[in-house]
């Protein structure tokens, strides 16, 4: 904790940790340096189907937003954008829709281009569609992260509990949260444009506020985009109505989502590069696959740590633990329970003060584990609990980590919108906290 709050990497931290873990447990130098190693490979096979499912999202983006189909798919939604607050809320719900299905990053890239220019137009400034983008898809949809469920699946892992049960818990957080940073957020930036305290915080003055990405476009004739404008959210809208229907959750849910997505991607790639559709597809999954496991690098040795909170530590380093003993989390809960007179509130108020840490170093994900694991012990302390806590630590976590709050975390939507991404940091900065603090008070009820 005290790493994190340094801003400083936790990598080294965690390691030592699961080197000592090992070292008490085995009471052997060599298991446990392979303990290491070992736990890692742990936490990757856990990890797995996340990282896979986001790496494939981005690849399918990336190909949808070279040939233009994105463009196409949004187009007909920019007619209700026709003044600055409908541009502010449809920006908002069309991201928070589509982060939903494609994660947030490459749904800033999917949709920024195309509805940024008709928000401008309609007098909604480039920062306050920054801002849309922000707290709809790296807020909203992120932090319930609904459809793809890597979120709640790290969490969920970390504290012993089923994702379902996350994510049910998760739900009137998500909502509550939601609508007091967006409502909060909409009414600063309309009472200081009124006053004239607003700043835009273009990078440059007098610039074009759009500042998409520079892609080698792939032509495509209008008809086949737009069928497949058509086909492909109808395909995912069958997805979900699968998963209702055949009652699929967690990993199964994931995994319908993810081949829908390869299909999806060999598909226009084939029809987008023709003689060179079979290399393309590989280079696309390629460039899906380095943004995954460059989002998740950081997250596997500290997961892999806070695993060994439970049914890892038995996994890798066989015993070690007292008999009767149910994982060191839950143990320590009980001890906790014993010495500190814990509560809802107090758990409810750590929880969102550690999720908030976490994110600190910009990533939102990499300190969900940490969240789940502190969870799980006080929810073993007060008795109850345990995944309305996760979800809340989860929340916290990717709120401020996972792109609303940290500068380096803003780029993707302050790159589209040309504007300063501190300058977005910000704006988004008493949103975001009073946000907070009301779905704290709120967990501390439904503790």
């Amino acid at each position: 904790m005290g790493v994190l709050i340094k801003r400083r990497d936790t990598t080294l931290v965690c390691v030592v940790g699961i080197f000592a873990l090992g070292l008490i447990a085995t009471e052997s130098l060599s298991d446990s340096v392979s303990g290491v190693f070992n736990s890692f490979i742990y936490a990757t096979k856990e990890l797995l189907g996340t990282i896979f499912i986001i790496s494939i999202i981005v690849a399918m983006s990336r190909i949808l937003i070279i040939t233009g189909i994105n463009e196409v798919m949004v187009q007909p939604l920019t007619r209700f954008l026709r003044t600055p607050a409908l541009a502010f809320w449809g920006i908002g719900l069309i991201m928070m829709v589509t982060s939903w299905f494609f994660w947030p990053s490459p749904g800033v890239a999917l949709i920024g281009a195309v509805l940024l220019p008709v928000a401008v137009r309609v007098g909604l400034p480039a920062l306050g569609a920054a801002m849309a983008m922000n707290l709809f898809g790296h807020g909203i949809a992120l932090s319930g992260d609904y459809i793809i469920q890597g979120a709640p699946k790290l969490t969920a892992d970390a504290a012993g509990l089923s994702v379902t049960s996350v994510m049910q818990a998760s739900v009137p957080l998500v909502i509550v949260m939601g609508v007091v940073t967006t409502l909060t957020a909409f009414w600063l930036m309309r009472r200081d444009m009124r006053t004239g305290k607003w700043r835009d915080g273009l990078i440059a003055a007098g610039t074009n506020p759009v500042n998409a990405i520079a892609e080698d476009r792939v032509s495509l004739p209008m008809k086949w985009k737009k069928t497949l404008a058509i086909l492909i959210p109808l395909l995912f809208i069958v997805d979900v109505i699968a998963m209702f229907v055949l009652n699929l959750q967690g990993g199964d849910a994931t995994a319908l989502i993810g081949g829908t997505a390869v299909f999806i991607l060999i598909l226009v790639t084939m029809l987008a590069h023709r003689n060179k559709g079979l290399e393309q597809t590989t280079a696309y999954l390629i460039e899906g696959f380095q943004f995954g496991f460059k989002v998740f690098g950081p997250v596997i040795p500290i997961a892999a740590f806070f695993y060994l909170g439970d049914s890892a530590f038995t996994a890798l380093f066989g015993g070690g633990l007292p008999e009767g003993s149910h994982g060191i989390v839950n143990d320590l809960g009980v001890a906790l329970a014993n010495h500190v007179p814990l509560n809802q509130a107090i758990g409810a108020v750590t929880l969102a003060v550690t999720g908030a840490i976490t994110g600190l170093d910009g990533s939102g994900f990499s300190g969900i584990s940490l969240a789940g694991s502190i969870a799980q012990l006080f929810a073993s302390a007060i008795g109850s609990g345990a995944a309305t806590l996760t979800a809340l630590g989860q929340v916290a976590a990717i709120w401020v980590g996972g792109g609303t709050l940290i500068p380096w975390a803003l780029i993707p939507a302050a790159a589209i919108c040309g504007v300063d991404p501190f300058e977005l940091a910000r704006r988004n900065l008493k949103p975001v906290l009073f946000g907070l603090a009301v779905t704290t008070i709120v967990a501390m009820f439904i503790v």
